[in-house]
């Protein structure tokens, strides 16, 4: 169980793997994004991935050696479930981004218990800014050597933030049945981070996802005062054997809000 008395030192830690990780990938992009493969997914990997991947698995068991690691690159699965205690890991969230060069690309840690994820790093490194949180410590962002605590913004402009590179057939279909908004493409648990600092109030995605694209952000979207929510108002989980996640939708708004947009596409959905 994640103690406020640890919680702290814990986060820290974590925040320094991430931006260690995230050091790492910079240095490859400055010299090219390397071979770019893809997975059986048809995802793409990259070297950046792999190094990223390995220096985060080494720095968070030398840290915490009894909790195992679940991460997209597959140092351990949730195949007969996952443990009521683990990391999840994704080591570069928006390869797609990445192989860009717009540096929407982001460093996910989480520390999951009981299903929920209860701490959580969003580093985004092209970007030199980090988004941390921890059950009862609130969130924070950490740009240019400062950290601010972070609020989600409840009024004002309605502003959505979408995929980038995975907008999907139905989002159009829910964006149209939302009252008058400003829509901004986004890559990587950016667009979580948005709705968490009050940079947006609503992130729909209606496409696949995976608990590791999700978990950290989710972390700090909860601290922040906003929610995660699968259409049916039933809060992302992180238990059980299937990694991936339900259409869902990341708000700082209530339900009401965004309910008529989310029966929209509930049919082609179920």
């Amino acid at each position: 169980m994640l103690l406020r008395a640890g919680a702290a030192a814990l986060l820290t830690d974590v925040v320094t793997i991430a931006r260690n990780a995230g050091d790492a990938i910079l240095r490859i992009e400055r010299d090219g994004a390397g071979d770019v493969r893809r997975k059986h997914d048809e995802s793409m990997l990259t070297q950046a991935d792999l190094v990223a991947e390995s220096l985060i698995a080494r720095a968070l068991a030398a840290r915490d050696p009894q909790t195992p690691i679940i991460s997209e690159e597959g140092r351990c699965d949730a195949h007969g479930g996952a443990p009521s205690r683990f990391w999840l890991v994704d080591p570069l969230d928006g390869t797609r981004e990445f192989i860009a060069g717009n540096g929407e690309y982001t460093v996910n840690i989480a520390l999951v218990e009981d299903g929920e994820a209860v701490l959580g790093v969003v580093h985004a490194p092209a970007l030199e800014t980090t988004y941390a949180a921890a059950r009862g410590l609130g969130a924070q962002r950490i740009a240019a050597g400062t950290s601010q605590p972070i609020r989600a913004r409840a009024g004002g402009e309605l502003v959505v933030v979408a995929s980038r590179s995975h907008p999907g057939p139905l989002l159009d279909r829910f964006l149209a049945a939302l009252p008058p908004h400003r829509t901004v493409a986004m890559g990587s648990a950016l667009k979580l981070c948005a709705v968490a600092d009050g940079t947006a109030l609503l992130y729909p995605r209606l496409g696949p996802t995976c608990w590791w694209d999700t978990a950290a952000a989710h972390a700090v979207v909860a601290e922040s005062g906003a929610t995660v929510v699968a259409l049916d108002n039933a809060p992302l989980r992180y238990a059980g054997s299937d990694v991936r996640n339900p259409p869902f939708v990341c708000s700082a708004l209530p339900r009401s809000t965004w309910e008529r947009a989310a029966e929209a596409v509930g049919a082609e959905l179920r």
